[in-house]
C-alpha cells in the first residue's frame, strides 16, 4: 500500500485558514452569550432570583407587550366561547368566567397573585365592585397596571403592589386568583405556595388556582439549563402535572370543589398571539430586537404546537378553604359558569381590558 503524501503548509497557506477560523471562534475565549440570553445568579427560587427570572421574562417592555397580546394585554389562555370570537372577545370571556367562579360581589376582598397588567383586576373592580390588591414582581408590569387603574377612574377599588406573594401579610381575603403564576414558582416551592395562599383566604372562601400543567405522562418537570425556553424565554420556570397540581392544593388543607381543562382553548390563545407578532413583525423587531422577536415568535408557535399535541395542558382548579361549619356557597351542581362569559365576551369592556 502507497504511503499517503505528508500535507505540508506553508505560513502564508497557514495565514489564509486563520482568519476564517478566528471569525468562527475556533481560537480564543467562547463567545459572549447574546443578549436574549437569561443569565441568573443567587439561590433558585429565592425572592432575588425570581425577581430577576421575572424581569427577563416579562420586562421585554410593555409596548412590546401591546403588539404580542393585543389590548387587553392578558398574558394567560383566553376562553374562546366560540371559535368566531376575536382574541379579546376570548380574553374578556376568561376574565369574566375568573370572576363567576370566585362569586365576587360588590366590597369583596380579592387578592390577584401575579396580577401581570392588571386586567383581571380592572374587569373585577368595573364589572363586580370587588376590591382588588394586585401583586406583581415585575417593575414594568406594575409601572403600566398603576396607570392602566388611574385611568379607568377605579383607583379607589384597586391597588396594585411591586410585591412577592409571599410578602403579602394583610389578609384575609375573600377570594384569590392565581393565573398563569404557579408556573414560576417550581416544585420545591409548591407547598410553600399553597400554603400561604390557605392563608390568606378566609374560611369558605374560593381560590381559583390557573397554571399550565405537562401532560399526564410527563411526571415532574426536570428544568434543562441548556433548553430553548430555559436559556431564552422561561428561566427557572417549571410545569407540573395537574395532579401534582391537586395533591398539594389538599395537603394545604385545601378542598378542591372544580376542575376545567382548557389545554384547545391555549392552543388557539397561542395561534392568536403569533399571528398579531407576524402582523406587526416590523414595529414587534423595533420594540424589542430582532433576536427578541424571533424569540418569542418561536417560543409561541411551539407552544401552540404543544398545546395540539397534548403534550401540555392548561387547568382551572376551584378550590376552597373549608370553614369551621363546613359551610361554603358552592351549589349543589355545577354552575354553567360559561353562560354569562358567552354573554360579556360580545359587550364592551367598561374601563377593564
Amino acid at each position: 500500500m502507497p504511503a499517503r503524501p505528508e500535507l505540508r503548509l506553508d505560513r502564508r497557506a497557514l495565514a489564509r485558514l486563520a482568519g476564517p477560523l478566528l471569525c468562527l471562534g475556533v481560537f480564543g475565549p467562547p463567545p459572549a452569550p447574546p443578549p436574549e440570553e437569561a443569565r441568573l445568579g443567587g439561590i433558585r427560587h429565592s425572592l432575588g432570583r425570581d425577581r430577576s427570572a421575572i424581569s427577563h421574562h416579562y420586562d421585554v417592555g410593555n409596548d412590546f407587550h401591546r403588539v404580542l397580546l393585543g389590548p387587553s394585554l392578558v398574558y394567560s389562555c383566553a376562553y374562546f366561547p366560540e371559535p368566531p370570537a376575536t382574541l379579546e372577545q376570548a380574553q374578556e370571556a376568561k376574565l369574566d368566567l375568573v370572576c363567576r367562579k370566585l362569586d365576587l360581589r360588590p366590597g369583596m376582598r380579592l387578592v390577584d397573585v401575579g396580577c401581570g397588567w392588571g386586567s383581571l383586576a380592572l374587569h373585577a373592580a368595573a364589572r363586580y365592585g370587588s376590591s382588588v390588591t394586585g401583586v406583581t414582581i415585575s417593575a414594568a408590569q406594575a409601572e403600566l397596571a398603576t396607570r392602566r387603574v388611574a385611568e379607568a377612574g377605579l383607583s379607589e377599588l384597586v391597588e396594585i403592589r411591586l410585591q412577592d406573594y409571599r410578602e403579602v401579610v394583610d389578609g384575609p381575603f375573600d377570594a384569590i386568583a392565581s393565573i398563569g403564576m404557579a408556573e414560576h414558582v417550581g416544585l420545591a416551592q409548591l407547598p410553600r405556595y399553597a400554603a400561604r395562599l390557605h392563608v390568606l383566604l378566609r374560611p369558605s372562601d374560593r381560590l381559583l388556582h390557573h397554571a399550565i400543567a405537562r401532560g399526564p405522562a410527563a411526571g415532574p418537570d426536570r428544568p434543562d439549563p441548556g433548553s430553548f425556553r430555559t436559556r431564552y424565554v422561561f428561566p427557572d420556570g417549571e410545569l407540573q402535572p395537574l395532579a401534582t397540581h391537586v395533591r398539594i392544593l389538599e395537603d394545604a388543607g385545601f378542598e378542591v370543589a372544580d376542575v376545567e381543562a382548557l389545554r384547545r382553548h391555549y392552543a388557539l390563545t397561542c395561534r392568536a398571539w403569533v399571528s398579531n407578532v407576524e402582523h406587526r413583525w416590523d414595529e414587534a423587531v423595533r420594540l424589542s430586537s430582532p433576536g427578541r422577536a424571533r424569540v418569542w415568535r418561536l417560543y409561541l408557535a411551539g407552544s401552540a404546537l404543544a398545546f395540539e399535541g397534548h403534550r401540555v395542558g392548561v387547568n382551572q382548579v376551584l378550590a376552597i378553604q373549608p370553614g369551621s361549619s363546613g359551610h361554603d356557597r358552592l351549589p349543589l351542581t355545577r354552575p354553567d359558569w360559561s353562560r354569562r362569559a358567552v354573554e360579556g365576551a360580545h359587550e364592551p369592556s367598561d374601563g377593564a381590558a
